[in-house]
């Protein structure tokens, strides 16, 4: 099928990914980190203490994530989602009211919870489940949500933070969720797959089967899997969590550091856009092994770089990675493990990204507040991430004779 009538065909489908991918901005660490320096001076408190607060209401998000993400294998998104973008909506007014630091990690968790789990788990097993032959296009199309987010959002809202009080910002943001709703409930008025027909319209995984959750964790593939989910969410959120530091660091003001950005987003687009069309023609089973390799370049160029042009090459190859994993992964648990169980599982996967982003900013605060300077920590980032991508291999290589034969 050509391009645009597969976008014609599929555009209200496509479009509810798109927007739950973007509003699940406000539970990301892009955003929450932009206000960092305000939230520190509110509360008064050290990167180690905000790291740690962070953390703890980022681990409980990972937690619910392991029984709420399977919800989506139950219910359908258009009943879901309206839900999670209601907890949204309180979660952001939660942080424009709050009060007192030891509230901080309930916020963090409601955000977190709502954001970068519910709301980016719920676009990715949609595309996963509703689209086979066309998966990986769908997957870089409605993933574009998260690119647009990242490249509008920490331009405006850190122009505005001059203009305006940071808790007022949040506000706007629970406006913007409150319009997701209607907006969703009129895209999604049919599912494109009914969930009583998940049965007949799932496809198989490895050995030709349906995978549970718990035939998946007793298998060794998964584990071989659990570093490079980890490594982009830990480290990815870490370098966006203490981007107000690292700008510190590289004597930048804030602002120019955002304005990197949109590059960056222009990359991840690229290689969403690029990895979508490479799955369909290839399958993940060739593109795992590579797909984190940028993250070696990135995270070394940061640590090294001496001028613009140097970050600006670090958020090229940060991008290429940023944009794989928004599809590659999503569509290795459908293939791997077919679609049947696919919520279950993926929920699965998604607990230890969001575990990741809580080791993450807890790891790098406190090593700042030993005096282990970022730049240092990003040389470690970056060998970690050749560690991450040996195992990974191993796993995908071994495992891709296992699939069916179609695959």
């Amino acid at each position: 099928m050509r391009f645009f009538d597969f976008l014609r065909l599929n555009l209200p489908w496509l479009s509810a990914g798109f927007l739950l991918t973007f509003l699940s901005s406000f539970g990301q660490t892009f955003f929450i980190s932009l206000f960092a320096g305000e939230i520190r001076l509110a509360f008064g408190l050290s990167h180690g203490e905000w790291g740690g607060l962070y953390s703890l209401g980022t681990f409980a998000s990972a937690m619910m994530m392991i029984w709420a993400g399977g919800l989506t294998d139950l219910f359908r998104v258009r009943a879901l989602a309206p839900l999670v973008l209601g907890l949204q909506i309180f979660a952001c007014l939660f942080m424009a009211f709050n009060p007192v630091w030891w509230l901080l990690p309930l916020v963090i968790f409601s955000l977190r919870f709502t954001g970068q789990g519910m709301l980016s788990h719920l676009a990715v097993v949609a595309m996963a489940r509703w689209f086979t032959a066309t998966r990986g296009r769908a997957l870089s199309l409605a993933t574009l949500g998260f690119s647009l987010g990242e490249a509008l959002l920490p331009l405006i809202f850190v122009a505005l933070m001059a203009l305006i009080d940071w808790r007022l910002l949040w506000i706007v943001a629970a406006l913007i969720a409150a319009l997701g709703i209607p907006a969703l409930r009129h895209l999604l008025r049919e599912e494109r797959t009914p969930q009583s027909h998940a049965q007949s319209d799932s496809s198989l995984g490895m050995l030709a089967r349906h995978w549970t959750r718990r035939n998946a964790l007793k298998h060794w593939l998964f584990w071989l899997m659990i570093p490079a989910l980890l490594g982009p969410s830990a480290f990815n959120t870490a370098f966006f969590f203490h981007q107000v530091h690292f700008a510190e660091i590289k004597q930048l003001s804030h602002l120019q550091l955002v304005a990197y950005f949109p590059f960056y987003t222009g990359v991840s687009i690229v290689a969403m856009i690029a990895s979508g069309w490479a799955l369909d023609r290839f399958g993940t089973a060739r593109l795992m092994p590579f797909m984190q390799l940028p993250m070696v370049v990135g995270f070394t160029l940061f640590a090294t770089a001496t001028d613009g042009a140097w970050l600006f090459a670090g958020f090229v190859f940060l991008g290429l990675t940023t944009g794989f994993n928004a599809t590659i992964p999503a569509a290795f648990w459908a293939e791997f493990y077919g679609t049947r169980h696919i919520g279950a599982i993926k929920a699965m996967a998604a607990a230890i990204m969001v575990l990741g982003s809580a080791i993450g900013p807890l790891l790098t605060g406190l090593a700042l507040d030993l005096g282990i300077g970022i730049e240092l920590q990003f040389l470690y980032v970056a060998g970690y991430f050749i560690f991450a991508s040996l195992c990974m291999t191993l796993g995908v290589l071994r495992a891709a004779p296992l699939l069916p034969a179609t695959a």
